[in-house]
């Protein structure tokens, strides 16, 4: 799998814009907060042009409750995902143009997800609690890497290194950015709560 890595987009911003305003409708029962992260939210940085998305809601126990709503909503949800990372529930918002193979409304654990699909996607839903570091960490590094532009910088060569290489899947990509990602989100989180 190769992953394509673009020039920052000023559309990118407007393409959160307008699925904030329809995750808003979706799950306002919830009382989302919904913010934008990762590349494509900072300014300048190149990126995967696939908008991550946070949201928060107040209670915990409601992560499952967002689940139908979405999918009714065309969104697909990763379940699989899941025994990862249990206290999140992550889902994929396809572009309008449909990919040329089938995709389910839920990947469950067994089903094996084509790497094609990320040249359908458009963006990357991730719900939390509200306030959990979980939800407090990808602000804190989403703001640390704006005000700090060295390892903005940093990060970018990064990505842009890693892209010149075939992986498996995107997991194995994202796994060759943690250790900088570890690194700098725990100076974020410190920079951020203080």
């Amino acid at each position: 799998m190769e992953v394509n890595i673009e020039p920052y987009n000023p559309i990118w911003k407007q393409a959160f814009d307008t699925i904030q305003f329809e995750l808003v409708k979706t799950l306002q029962s919830f009382n989302p907060t919904i913010e934008h992260i990762g590349s494509t939210s900072i300014e300048g940085l190149s990126a995967k042009p696939i908008i991550d998305i946070m949201i928060g809601i107040p209670d915990i126990l409601n992560l499952d409750g967002t689940i139908q709503p979405l999918i009714n909503q065309g969104y697909i949800y990763f379940e699989k995902f899941n025994s990862v990372m249990p206290k999140r529930r992550f889902y994929a918002k396809l572009k309008s143009i449909q990919p040329p193979f089938k995709t389910p409304s839920i990947y469950t654990e067994s089903d094996i997800i084509p790497n094609e699909i990320n040249d359908y996607k458009l963006a990357h839903i991730h719900i939390f609690e509200l306030n959990s570091l979980d939800f407090k960490r990808h602000i804190a590094f989403r703001e640390f890497l704006k005000e700090n532009p060295k390892i903005k910088e940093e990060y970018q060569n990064l990505k842009l290194e890693l892209s010149t290489k075939k992986w498996k899947d995107g997991s194995e990509y994202n796994a060759a950015k943690n250790d900088f990602i570890k690194l700098h989100e725990a100076k974020a989180i410190k920079w951020y709560t203080n």
